[in-house]
């Protein structure tokens, strides 16, 4: 398992994972997809990328937001994609996809919707698996390099904020 470097690595492996579970859907991200066709299709996005809190040996994280957005071929059953949603589901819950568990933490928040026409009505041929995944990247806190421990007292010097006036620790 390589080390991740980049929040786009996330998108790729979900890709990866899905093809692999659903073989028979088309799986790809806004660039693969010009029209609905006669297979269904899952369309990968992030939509958002937004901080998180540090991972215990210090990655700085990023919570992704990403989205599934399931469409059924036309002509398919009344909620087929509604069924199809719930796949998609199961199989977020819990998927780390292939990527370091060090470093990707479990996806939270799963909810699955119908998706909103701009008419305001609800599409139930398409819906959208919505979860939040946080990714750690960078080197970790501890490899960082610390130099020597430095401290003042507030009463010894004139300025808490400036480090010329802060002296090693005493061993």
């Amino acid at each position: 398992m390589t080390s991740l470097e980049k929040p786009s690595q996330l998108p790729l492996a979900i890709g990866a994972a899905l093809k692999s579970a659903f073989p028979q859907l088309l799986v790809g991200n806004h660039q693969d997809f010009t029209a609905v066709g006669d297979n269904a299709s899952v369309l990968i996005s992030v939509d958002r990328n937004g901080p998180g809190v540090r991972s215990p040996d210090g990655r700085k994280a990023h919570a992704l937001s990403v989205s599934l957005k399931a469409v059924v071929a036309s002509g398919s059953a009344p909620f087929d994609a509604c069924d199809l949603a719930s796949q998609l589901m199961d199989l977020a819950l819990d998927n780390r996809w292939g990527l370091p568990p060090d470093q990707c933490d479990v996806p939270v928040s799963i909810v699955a919707a119908p998706a909103v026409l701009a008419s305001a009505e609800t599409d139930y041929d398409t819906w959208t698996v919505s979860f939040i995944q946080t990714l750690y990247l960078g080197p970790l806190l501890l490899d960082d390099p610390t130099g020597t421990a430095l401290f003042a007292r507030t009463w010894e010097v004139s300025d808490i904020n400036d480090p010329d006036q802060y002296r090693p620790l005493q061993e």
